[in-house]
């Protein structure tokens, strides 16, 4: 087997036998799993040896290609990925901080992510009500200015994924030269926690925060690359993440459809087993089809990025393709299941709720499908000169 073969079989073992039944531990809450339960399971996958198992003692990271059986493993649980520590945003911040940080900038920022100590926050969108960014980043409003050795950061940023409780924040903010990235070591007295949002999904310690940032002090040795490097810096790492989180919840949904499974054919009406009356049996069918498909784009796309490719177009038809196929097989595991399927009795109907967030996180179907036509006018275009 190969080395990502090897790992991924750890992780499986280790995410069936030990993570799964957490799933019912109560200090999971509607804005994620506490941190007391994060830090519990981490020690569990330290002791197993499956702890950020992407990453090589040597600092390197598994193939794209190799991560992906490594985090589909990790995704049978949704505790799996903040487990063995393949979470978003952390295993997107890991990866950047990897390709891109300086030596100290590592030391500081990285390697307490790499160990599972701490967590992260990547800030970079905006509240849609001040007109900030969101899918479209050139709409970013706030601002960066120079003072001495020092940034100075105000304006506020929504959406953002487990500030609560995050240790190291990636900030994109704008200055003169254009977008930038600085490094930023939270909690910080001049990023505050306006409101935690109340969301459909429920997986990410700390849940998704509205923030505001008034007046915060960053040394010039924090900012990542150059004045003006931020959106190029980003795609290094938004290309990989929007495979990622394909990863993970193609893991979660290859869970859900073994539950449905085992229900439709354990579940008796009518004189027979469920999954023999046709309505059944096709809806598990289609989600075999939809579960293959999705494997076979994140392999393909996977390929790609280990070619040295950015992956942007790539990765865009492949977030597309896989979040809504998993959409459907999360839904029709839901109709399977019937009543049983919206209770919490299963991680079903959890998994029905994440893969709907999904199809937002990382751009917006719409968003990528139009992303993709502007190519389509572009090559066509190519082709009349």
């Amino acid at each position: 087997m190969s080395t990502g073969a090897t790992i991924a079989a750890t992780v499986e073992r280790f995410v069936r036998e030990t993570v799964a039944p957490f799933e019912r531990d109560p200090r999971r809450a509607s804005h994620g799993p506490s941190d007391a339960l994060v830090q519990e399971l981490r020690g569990l996958a330290r002791e197993a040896g499956v702890l950020t198992p992407h990453i090589l003692a040597d600092g390197s990271h598994l193939s794209h290609r190799d991560t992906a059986m490594v985090l589909q493993a990790a995704g049978l649980s949704p505790l799996g990925p903040l487990a063995v520590n393949v979470m978003a945003p952390d295993e997107g911040n890991m990866y950047l901080l990897g390709k891109v940080a300086d030596p100290e900038q590592r030391r500081r920022f990285l390697d307490p992510l790499v160990s599972g100590e701490a967590r992260s926050a990547f800030f970079m969108t905006e509240p849609a009500a001040d007109g900030g960014a969101g899918s479209d980043p050139s709409m970013m409003l706030t601002t960066a200015r120079a003072d001495g050795n020092h940034w100075v950061i105000d304006g506020r940023k929504a959406f953002i994924t487990g500030a609560d409780g995050a240790s190291v924040g990636i900030v994109m903010a704008k200055t003169p030269e254009g977008a930038s990235l600085f490094l930023v070591d939270l909690p910080d007295p001049a990023v505050r926690i306006e409101r935690v949002l109340d969301t459909i999904d429920s997986s990410m310690p700390g849940g998704h925060a509205v923030i505001a940032i008034d007046g915060l002090r960053v040394p010039a040795d924090q900012m990542l690359g150059n004045p003006g490097d931020g959106f190029k810096l980003a795609q290094v790492r938004l290309a990989p993440a929007r495979l990622t989180h394909c990863m993970r919840w193609l893991g979660s949904c290859r869970r859900a459809n073994e539950i449905a499974t085992d229900y439709a054919c354990r579940r008796h009406a009518f004189g027979k087993p469920l999954v023999d009356h046709e309505g059944v049996g096709f809806m598990l069918a289609e989600n075999l089809i939809d579960l293959k498909q999705a494997e076979l784009m994140i392999d393909w796309c996977a390929d790609v990025l280990d070619s040295g490719s950015l992956g942007t177009v790539e990765s865009s038809m492949a977030k597309v393709a896989v979040s809504e196929a998993l959409m459907r097989i999360a839904d029709r595991c839901v109709q399977v299941m019937g009543g049983t399927g919206v209770t919490g009795d299963t991680i079903v109907e959890q998994v029905f709720r994440e893969v709907r967030a999904f199809r937002i996180y990382d751009g917006p179907t719409e968003v990528h499908k139009w992303s993709l036509a502007k190519k389509v006018k572009r090559d066509w275009k190519a082709t009349q000169a």
